[in-house]
């Protein structure tokens, strides 16, 4: 069983910088995959970025290429999402999810366990 605790959430104005984190439980964290997800009120769940096991694949939704950046550090059992140059449209809650695989992966099914989320507000 793995858990998940996302945290780093907030409000920033457009043109901002936040740096959401995700610790993890588990003692094989460093042979799974993550993901970053967000939704938005009334949409659905959608993929934002996701890493590989010893991060040496990442993989961005267009919107946020250049602007995110997604990490790891396996000794801390932590992801992290660096969130720059915030828009708008970035506003959602932000899910980090892990899968019981090593390579990367867009879709919501291919994750096994998900936190709770965080909420990010991006005011214009």
């Amino acid at each position: 069983q793995v858990q998940l605790v996302e945290s780093g959430g907030g409000l920033v104005q457009a043109g901002g910088s936040l740096s959401l984190s995700c610790a993890a439980s588990g003692r094989t964290f460093s042979s799974y995959a993550m993901g970053w997800f967000r939704q938005a009120p009334g949409k659905e769940r959608e993929f934002v970025a996701t890493i590989s096991w010893i991060g040496g694949n990442t993989y961005y939704t267009d919107s946020v290429k250049g602007r995110f950046t997604i990490s790891r550090d396996n000794a801390k059992n932590t992801v992290y999402l660096q969130m720059n140059s915030l828009k708008p449209e970035d506003t959602a809650v932000y899910y980090c999810a892990a899968r019981t695989e090593i390579g990367t992966a867009i879709r919501a099914r291919d994750y096994r366990y998900w936190g709770q989320g965080t909420q990010v507000t991006v005011s214009s």
